[in-house]
Formats: structure tokens, C-alpha cells, sequence
């Protein structure tokens, strides 16, 4: 279930890039930037889950600080 979850997070993160590099005005480009960040810290939460290392949980933590 997770690793679906992990593919769906990759294709958002996709769209969100694509976002970024084609979007018409800076605001759609810092929207994506800002949905790239969210989705890179629920990526690492989600396989701190599946591998069960929860370091990967601390660094989504500092990651979302910054």
C-alpha cells in the first residue's frame, strides 16, 4: 500500500517540476517549488515507514523546519 502511495507522491512530484519550468507567471513557480517541498517531506515519511528506519522520519522533520 505504500509503495502506491510512494508512486503516486512521484507522479505529483512530476507534474509539480513541470509546474515549475513551464508554469506562465513566478507565483505558479513558487507554488510548485513549495508542492515539490511538501511532497519530498511525505515521501521521506512514507519510506521511513516501509524500510522501517526511522531516522528517514527526523530528517523529513528538519527538512519540513527548513
Amino acid at each position: 500500500m505504500i509503495l502506491y502511495i510512494l508512486i503516486v507522491l512521484g507522479i505529483g512530484t512530476i507534474f509539480a517540476v513541470y509546474r515549475g519550468l513551464i508554469g506562465p507567471t513566478p507565483s505558479d513557480r513558487i507554488v510548485a517549488l513549495d508542492n515539490i517541498s511538501t511532497l519530498t517531506t511525505a515521501g521521506l515519511v512514507l519510506l521511513g515507514l516501509y524500510f522501517e528506519l526511522y531516522i528517514y522520519i527526523d530528517v523529513a522533520l528538519i527538512y519540513g523546519v527548513l
